[in-house]
């Protein structure tokens, strides 16, 4: 009995708690959303993402002005 009561001992005093804690710490830093490095990436993606869409609403005017059967490829 005294072989299965040790390693239990200190898995309850030592390792349990410090699990515990770093689980919660981990679940309470995912639960506040994005950082603010994050947003500011996220900010600098939707600016690129809308530059490239005027991009192509261009490039696709200039296809329909120059060859109108574009599309019908």
């Amino acid at each position: 009995m005294d072989f299965i009561q040790v390693p239990l001992t200190v898995f309850l005093v030592f390792v349990a708690p410090l699990w515990l804690i770093l689980a919660y710490r981990s679940k309470r830093q995912s639960n506040q959303g994005l950082s603010k490095k994050d947003k500011d990436k996220l900010q600098t993606l939707i600016s690129r993402t809308e530059q490239l869409q005027d991009r192509v609403i261009s490039l696709e005017q200039i296809l329909d002005e120059e060859s109108p059967k574009w599309r019908d490829r």
